[in-house]
């Protein structure tokens, strides 16, 4: 049975578009030291954006999709890690439409910790991922189920319900 958060290969590829620039806003935040972490992190988001454009297959995403994660820890500091992963989950959105969300957690999560003397820098980047949304992507996310009820994939009980991740997915959900 398929899980209800890959939603179909189009809704996935209208999504990967909005998680691509979720990513992108924040992924200035990735500093690092291994120059081969900061090419993959950056080729994956172009790989998402790619993917979103139907430049790419699912299959070859899917193959791929870790290596965003991975280059994840060697970022510099906590928000460029948080940058990193919101790529990761967008490269991710190729396997599961529910990574979209991920992607927009993580971006948030990195602009809040790149800004900590802003108490508003979580909202404000909601806001801005809320704004960039199409209808149709919208009408996508409104088809993944709420945090938490589907027990299998990322909206299960794992990190994204928790903390500023949790707080985010539950208010872009509830938005949309």
């Amino acid at each position: 049975m398929v899980s209800p958060q890959t939603l179909s290969e189009a809704e996935r590829r209208t999504l990967a578009r909005w998680a691509a620039a979720c990513a992108e806003h924040v992924v200035a935040q990735f500093f690092t030291d291994d120059p081969d972490a900061d090419r993959i992190v950056r080729d994956a988001l172009a790989r998402t954006a790619a993917f979103a454009r139907g430049e790419s297959t699912a299959a070859a995403e899917i193959r791929l999709r870790m290596e965003a994660v991975k280059a994840a820890g060697s970022a510099s500091t906590p928000a460029g890690a948080a940058a990193a992963r919101s790529v990761a989950q967008a490269a991710a959105v190729a396997h599961l439409g529910a990574h979209a969300l991920g992607a927009a957690a993580y971006a948030v999560k990195a602009a809040s910790l790149a800004q900590p003397d802003r108490p508003d820098a979580a909202g404000d980047e909601v806001t801005w991922q809320l704004a960039q949304l199409t209808d149709v992507e919208r009408d996508a996310l409104r088809r993944l189920p709420l945090l938490g009820t589907d027990t299998n994939g990322p909206l299960g009980s794992g990190l994204l319900t928790k903390g500023v991740l949790g707080e985010t997915v539950r208010t872009i959900q509830a938005a949309v």
